[in-house]
Order: structure tokens, then sequence, then C-alpha cells
């Protein structure tokens, strides 16, 4: 994530972990129907972060991760529970 995206993982872990974020599952742009996008807020990057995760016999592994675009915030602001 860093190296492609500029995401710190302490930065995706927060989102991860933000209690606002916005879970959608699967994730809408998923190929294989096993990615869950999760839309949340980092205060420490200073921005809401969109994070892709997978889970494998009960892990969940982050597998990318991104400065969220106009429509992921749109959903994190109008969307989340």
């Amino acid at each position: 994530m860093r190296e492609r995206h500029g995401i710190e993982v302490e930065w995706a872990n927060e989102a991860l972990e933000d209690p606002d974020a916005l879970r959608i599952d699967p994730d809408p742009a998923s190929r294989s129907g096993r990615s869950v996008r999760t839309i949340g807020n980092s205060t420490k990057a200073g921005y809401i972060v969109t994070v892709i995760t997978v889970e494998e016999a009960g892990t969940t592994y982050g597998v990318n991760g991104w400065k969220s675009n106009e429509i992921d915030i749109r959903r994190y602001r109008e969307e989340r529970p």
C-alpha cells in the first residue's frame, strides 16, 4: 500500500477501526466476490481512506488501500449507519 498508494499500514488500520466506517461486503469492484471495502477516517493521515480486505481461515488481511476518491467520500458521509 505504501509503495503503490502512499498509505501507511497504521492509517489503514485506523480507518478499519473507525467506529463510523462504512463496510461494503462484498466490495462492488471485487472480481472474486470475497473482498470487503471499508471506508473510514484516518486522523493520522488527515483524510478518509478506502481499504480492501479479505478473510482467509478466520484471519482478515489488508490487500490494498488508498486515499478515498469523491465517490467513496460521499458514501462515507451519506451511507454509513
